[in-house]
């Protein structure tokens, strides 16, 4: 009697332990964070301007509260879809990551609607040492020699001018290449930027008319310096004016001027003295009276 109330008792402990066992399974896959929905995840990493593969997507379980609201759950719509920016390994695929649909893969993915791509030739230097990679920002200054008018066509000074023409211009390739590798930089002999139409034709009229150069940017930098340019004549100014000594201190405005020191008085020229000729004299006596002749 008393092992069948042994086996009963623990028979039934054993029941109840499962039952929570259940319920407590239960009540977790019930909470919000721990639910798991399965999306589409890049299997490697893809550069921009690449048509997606299957072999470039994965599914994997996903928790529900950090989903992208516009990731997706089926690899098949990803078919033959253009990536217009850069996807990590494991990074979630999103709308807002793909050129629109029926776009072709390569450059012309990447170029927003509304905007054209204009191809600039650089050197070492002027490519900012290939550190313009495409994402970035950069200005373009153009170095060039202004029309003379008629009373400055002998100041050859004031004829030169650097001036920046095109601010906050998006670097969409260098040479051939749209990915980028941020660990080093790479020297190139042309950048491909993004330009509206009318700064295609400012960029291209100064490509004829002077020197290009990059001058990269912050890419979080919206600000927009307004510049009057720097020519000849007043970077010398500038140079001259922070010499030290080079010239005498201007009088302040109002100021009495210096008084010159007077003069000394000249003193009167002294006559010339006349040598007197040597003269023989001689006394003569006429009675009473006596007189000298000289001769």
């Amino acid at each position: 009697m008393k092992n069948k109330r042994a086996l009963l008792t623990m028979g039934v402990a054993v029941l109840f332990g499962i039952g929570a066992v259940v319920l407590a399974s239960l009540w977790l896959l019930a909470q919000p964070g721990n639910a798991a929905t399965r999306i589409v995840v890049a299997s490697g990493d893809i550069s921009r301007g690449q048509r997606i593969s299957p072999d470039m997507l994965r599914l994997v379980d996903w928790p529900s509260a950090t989903i992208p609201k516009d990731a997706f759950k089926d690899s098949l719509k990803l078919a033959d879809r253009v990536l217009k920016a850069n996807v990590l390994k494991g990074e979630p695929l999103t709308e807002a990551k793909l050129a629109p649909a029926g776009t072709l893969g390569g450059l012309s993915a990447l170029i927003s609607e509304g905007k054209r791509a204009i191809t600039v030739r650089v050197n070492d230097v002027i490519g900012v040492a290939g550190f313009a990679l495409p994402g970035n920002y950069v200005d373009i200054i153009v170095h060039t020699e202004r029309e003379p008018e008629e009373p400055a066509r002998h100041a050859r000074n004031g004829l030169h001018i650097s001036k920046i023409v095109l601010e906050r211009i998006l670097v969409l390739a260098v040479a051939q290449e749209v990915g980028r590798d941020e660990t080093k930089p790479k020297v190139v002999n042309a950048v491909t930027l993004e330009v509206t139409p009318e700064q295609a034709e400012a960029l291209d009229l100064a490509r004829g008319v002077g020197t290009l150069s990059l001058a990269l940017r912050n890419q979080v930098d919206p600000s927009s310096p307004q510049t009057a340019g720097a020519t000849k004549a007043s970077v010398l100014e500038q140079i001259a004016a922070a010499a030290p000594g080079t010239a005498p201190a201007a009088p302040a405005p109002g100021a009495a001027a210096p008084r010159k020191p007077k003069p000394a008085p000249r003193a009167a020229p002294r006559a010339p003295q006349v040598a007197q000729a040597r003269r023989d004299c001689v006394s003569v006596l006429n009675g009473v009276t006596t007189s000298q002749e000289c001769f």
